[in-house]
C-alpha cells in the first residue's frame, strides 16, 4: 500500500478498486496451535465496532451551501485514469469515485453496501447448476453522453478484465475470470451474470464501472483512458487535467440523477506531503491529508486563537521572535545605530531578515487557525515484514522468535497514543476491527515473550558464542569485526598468516578475505545509509567484554593501546554530552557536573583499557545481551527503512524494534534508502530481511488478499514467482483456504474459512501487524462532510461549505465545531 507503493514508506500499491489488503504466510511446527485455534467457532469479534470512528463533520444537506470550489491535495497528478492498469494510483481512485459508477461502496464498518444511485437490487438468483447474479439498474442511471448504463457496459468490462484477451494491459482479473457469460435480462435495466464456478466476492465486481467506449477495445483501454474519459456517470464530470500543474478539475454533472452535488467544482491539486504545511499556511488548500508535525502546528495556531493571541503575538511567544529578550533587542538596536558602519549594516540586515521571518510566521499562524485537524484511523495497517526466502528468516523458528521479541502494544501506543487515537494492535492480517471477517487470531503466534523468543532461537541453533571461529575464517558480522583485535604486534603478525592458533570470541579474518567471502555469497553490505545495531553509541549501555566460554580457556584480548586511549576519550566525551534526565540523576554529563556534586561511583577503569593479568572480567551489565551465532556466523538481519521526510514515524518505530530484537541477541543492520526506491528496489525484489510497510484493508479478503499470501512458486527460469507475497512465506493450506472461501456462497462459511487462513498466517510469522495507520486531515473549519472518513467512501455530492460561513469566521467555526478536541496536541 503507497506511501510507497507507499511513496513515504507506508503502503503498498493498491488494487484497482482501492480496497486491497495485506501480507503473507507459512506453517510447520505451528500446526498444533493453529489447529486448536481454527477449531473454535467465531466469537463476537466480527461484530465489534471499528477501533476509531470517522471524523468528517457530518452535516445535513440542507445546512450545506450550494456552490463553491474545493481545493483538495493529492500526492501526484494521475498517471492514468484507468483504475485497472498497473500504474493506477490513489489519485486515479479518487477521480473514479467522483465520476464513475460504484455499484457497492463501503460503510463506516468497512462492509460493502449496495449503492442505490446505480442499483435498485443485486442478488444471487440461482446457484444450480451455475451461480447467477441478477442486477437491476436504477432506471435513471445514464452516462454523460445520455446513453443508459446497461448490459453492454458490463460485457465490455468483463471481456477486458477476464484475462482471455492478452491485448488488454490489465493489472489483475480477480473474479472476472470466473464469469461464463453476461446477458440482458427481461429488459434493458436487468443484467444477468452467470459464473462458471461459485464466487463469494461477486459484489467486488464492476466497481468502478467504465463505459463500453473505454473497455470495448484494447487501444481505448490501454491508451485512450490514460488521459481522458469518453463518458462518465457520477455526481461530477472530468473537465480537465492540466499538463503543466497536474491539477485535475471536476465540475458538477448536469445529467446526474441523484442528489445534486453541493460544490460547483473540485480541484485535485498535486502537493507533496512535505510541502503541505506551507500550502495550508498560504491558504491555497481546503482539504489535505497531513503528517504529525503539520497537525501539531495547526493545533498550536488554534490554541493561540482561543487564547486571544494573533499571529504576531504568537511569533513572539513561540515563533522566530521568541528568542528575542529585552537585553538582546537593546544590544541589537545599539549595534544597528552604532558608529561601526560595517557592523551596523550587518546587524540591520539581520534585523530585517528576522522581522520578515516573524511576519511570515505570524501570517501563517493566522491562516492555519482557520483550519481544523480531523483524525481517525486509516483502513490500513503497518506491518513488520520478514523475508523468509533465504537466510536466518527462512527458518520459521527464527521468524517466530522475532515476532515474540516484539511488543506490538508498545509500538502501537508510541504511534497512536500521542495523537489521541486508540492504540489497539490489529488481531488479523485479513480484516480490521468492525469488518465482518475480523477475528483476533494473534494467539496462534503468541504475544511478546523474551524467554520464549530466546528458546526458539536456541532451538534453531542460534546460541551465545555460536559466532566463534578459528582465526582466518569469515566472521559473522561487522560488529564482531569491530570488537575483535589482536593482543600485540607479534600476535597480530601471526594472525595474518594461515590460521594455526585458537581464535578469540571476537577474532576475525583479514578485511580482504571478508570482502571476498561477502561478494561470493552476495551478502556484501553497502556502507551508505548503514547503521549497525550493537556498535557503541552515546547514551547506550557500555560494551561488555566477552567472557571466556566455559572450558575453552580462551581469554578476552584487549584492544591495542591507541585504541584503548581513544576509547577512553570517546567515552568521556559521550558522558560530557549526555544531558538525558537519567544521566543528570546519575551525576554524569556536562549538565550534571556543572550542577550538584556527583554521586560517587565505583572505579571501573577506562573502557577498553588494560587490566593486570589475572584480573576477573567485569560482570555483564544487567539486560545486556550477547550476540547470537550459529556455525561461526552471527545472527544479523538487514532492516530496510525509507529515508524520506515523510517517513519519520516509520524510522522511529524501526528504532524501537531494533532495541527489542537486541534484547534477545538479534543484531540488525539498518539501511535507509530513498523513498522512490524503497518498494521497487527492495521490498518487491526481496532485497531485505526486515521492513516496515502497510497494506490497505479490503471488504473482500478471499479475493484481494490471496495474491498477498499465496505460496511462492518457482518459475521456469529458476526465479521465484511471488505475486504480491513480498515476505515470500506461504503454504498450500493457506492457498486452499482462500480458494475455498472464494468458492462458497455460504457467507458465514466463507468468513470462517478466511479466519482460519488468518490463524495460519499468524503462525507462519511472515508478517506481523503492528498498528492501524493514523489518518490526519487538515480541513477548512467551514468545510463539512469531509475529513477523516476511516473505512467509508466519500460521498462526493454531500461535500460542501457550511451555510452562512465565511473564511473570516472560520476561526470561530473551528472553536465552535471542534471545541477542546482541536486543542489537544495533535501529535
Amino acid at each position: 500500500m503507497s506511501q510507497i507503493g507507499a511513496p513515504h514508506g507506508g503502503t503498498c500499491p493498491k488494487s484497482p478498486r482501492s480496497r486491497t489488503l495485506r501480507t503473507v504466510a507459512t506453517l510447520t511446527s505451528a500446526v498444533l496451535a493453529v489447529t486448536a485455534l481454527a477449531g473454535c467457532s467465531a466469537d463476537d469479534d466480527a461484530d465489534t465496532a471499528p477501533v476509531a470512528v470517522q471524523d468528517n463533520a457530518p452535516t445535513p444537506r440542507d445546512l450545506v451551501a450550494d456552490g463553491g470550489t474545493l481545493r483538495w491535495a493529492v500526492d501526484a497528478a494521475p498517471t492514468t485514469l484507468n483504475a485497472f492498469q498497473a500504474d493506477a494510483d490513489a489519485t486515479t481512485s479518487r477521480i473514479a469515485g467522483a465520476v464513475l459508477p460504484a455499484l457497492y461502496t463501503l460503510d463506516q464498518r468497512g462492509r460493502p453496501q449496495r449503492n442505490p444511485d446505480y442499483l435498485e437490487s443485486a442478488q444471487v438468483v440461482e446457484t444450480e447448476p451455475k451461480q447467477v447474479v441478477l442486477y437491476k439498474l436504477n432506471q435513471q442511471a445514464v452516462w454523460s453522453d445520455g446513453r443508459e448504463i446497461g448490459a453492454p457496459d458490463f460485457v465490455a468490462q468483463w471481456r477486458a478484465l477476464s484475462g482471455r484477451d492478452t491485448a488488454y494491459w490489465t493489472a489483475r482479473n480477480s473474479g472476472y475470470e470466473r464469469i461464463e457469460k453476461i446477458e440482458r435480462g427481461k429488459n434493458d435495466l436487468e443484467v444477468r451474470v452467470t459464473f462458471s464456478k461459485p464466487y463469494a466476492d461477486w459484489q467486488s465486481l464492476f466497481t468502478p464501472l467504465y463505459p463500453k467506449q473505454v473497455m470495448g477495445s484494447p487501444d481505448s483501454f490501454n491508451d485512450g483512458a490514460r488521459t481522458t474519459l469518453k463518458a462518465t456517470a457520477g455526481p461530477f464530470l472530468l473537465k480537465s487535467v492540466d499538463a503543466k500543474s497536474g491539477d485535475v478539475t471536476l465540475i458538477r454533472n448536469p445529467r446526474w440523477w441523484g442528489q445534486a452535488a453541493k460544490l460547483d467544482t473540485v480541484v485535485l491539486k498535486p502537493v507533496p506531503r512535505a510541502d503541505r504545511a506551507d500550502a495550508l499556511a498560504a491558504g491555497t488548500l481546503d482539504l489535505a491529508e497531513i503528517d504529525r508535525s503539520t497537525a501539531e502546528r495547526i493545533s498550536l495556531a488554534l490554541k493561540d486563537a482561543r487564547a486571544g493571541r494573533n499571529g504576531a503575538q504568537a511569533a513572539l511567544a513561540h515563533g522566530p521572535g521568541s528568542s528575542i529578550t529585552p537585553s538582546k533587542a537593546l544590544k541589537s538596536w545599539a549595534l544597528a545605530h552604532g558608529s561601526d558602519e560595517e557592523k551596523a549594516e550587518e546587524v540591520r540586515a539581520a534585523r530585517k531578515k528576522n522581522q520578515e521571518a516573524i511576519a511570515r510566521y505570524a501570517s501563517a499562524q493566522d491562516t492555519l487557525a482557520t483550519y481544523v485537524v480531523r483524525k481517525s484511523l486509516e483502513p490500513a495497517y503497518t506491518q513488520l515484514s520478514l523475508n523468509g526466502e533465504s537466510g536466518p528468516l527462512s527458518d520459521e523458528r527464527v521468524r517466530r522468535a522475532v515476532a515474540r521479541a516484539i511488543d506490538r502494544q508498545e509500538l502501537a501506543e508510541s504511534v497512536l497514543k500521542p495523537l489521541g487515537l486508540p492504540a489497539k494492535p490489529p488481531g488479523s492480517h485479513l480484516a480490521l476491527a468492525g469488518q465482518a471477517a475480523y477475528k483476533d487470531s494473534s494467539d496462534a503466534l503468541g504475544g511478546q515473550d523474551t524467554q520464549e523468543a530466546r528458546a526458539l532461537l536456541a532451538d534453531a541453533g542460534w546460541v551465545p558464542g555460536g559466532a566463534e571461529q578459528p582465526a582466518g575464517t569469515k566472521a559473522g558480522s561487522e560488529a564482531e569485526k569491530k570488537e575483535g583485535t589482536e593482543k600485540g604486534a607479534s600476535e597480530k603478525k601471526e594472525a595474518e598468516k594461515p590460521a594455526k592458533s585458537t581464535a578469540t570470541p571476537a577474532a576475525t579474518a583479514p578485511a580482504d578475505a571478508k570482502k571476498k567471502s561477502d561478494e561470493a555469497s552476495g551478502d556484501a553490505p553497502s556502507d551508505e545509509g548503514l547503521y549497525i545495531v550493537g556498535d557503541d553509541k552515546p547514551g547506550d549501555r557500555r560494551a561488555v567484554p566477552a567472557q571466556a566460554a566455559p572450558g575453552t580457556g580462551t581469554r578476552v584480548l584487549p584492544p591495542a593501546p591507541a585504541a584503548a586511549l581513544q576509547g577512553a576519550a570517546l567515552q568521556a566525551r559521550a558522558e560530557a554530552l549526555d544531558t538525558r534526565p537519567e544521566a543528570l540523576e546519575a551525576g554524569t554529563g556536562s549538565a550534571a557536573r556543572a550542577g550538584a556534586p556527583q554521586a560517587v561511583k565505583p572505579d571501573r577503569g577506562a573502557a577498553g583499557a588494560y587490566a593486570p593479568r589475572g584480573t576477573a572480567a567485569p560482570a555483564a551489565v544487567p539486560g545486556a545481551q550477547q550476540a547470537l551465532g550459529k556455525d561461526g556466523k552471527a545472527l544479523s538481519l538487514r532492516f530496510v527503512l525509507p529515508s524520506g521526510p515523510g517517513s519519520e514515524s516509520l524510522r522511529t518505530v524501526g528504532d524501537r524494534i531494533v532495541r527489542m530484537l537486541d534484547a534477545v541477541g538479534i543484531r540488525t543492520e539498518v539501511t535507509k534508502v530513498p523513498d522512490e526506491s524503497f518498494f521497487k528496489d527492495h521490498i518487491a525484489s526481496g532485497d531485505y530481511d526486515l521492513a516496515l510497510y502497510s497494506w490497505p484493508a479490503s471488504a473482500f479478503p478471499a479475493t484481494d488478499a490471496r495474491p498477498i499470501f499465496a505460496k511462492p512458486e518457482p518459475a521456469s527460469d529458476g526465479s521465484l514467482m511471488v505475486e504480491q507475497n513480498y515476505s515470500r512465506v506461504g503454504t498450500d493450506r493457506i492457498d486452499q483456504l482462500f480458494d475455498q472461501a472464494a468458492g462458497t456462497l455460504d457467507e458465514e462459511e466463507a468468513l470462517e474459512l478466511v479466519r482460519q487462513a488468518d490463524a495460519r498466517i499468524w503462525a507462519a510469522a511472515g508478517s506481523i501487524p503492528l498498528y492501524q495507520r493514523p489518518q490526519l486531515v487538515a480541513a477548512r473549519a467551514d468545510l463539512v462532510n469531509a475529513g477523516a472518513w476511516g473505512f467509508a467512501a466519500p460521498r462526493y455530492q454531500d461535500i460542501g461549505f457550511e451555510k452562512d460561513a465565511s473564511p473570516k469566521k472560520a476561526d470561530k467555526k473551528a472553536d465552535k465545531r471542534t471545541g477542546e478536541k482541536t486543542g489537544e496536541k495533535a501529535d
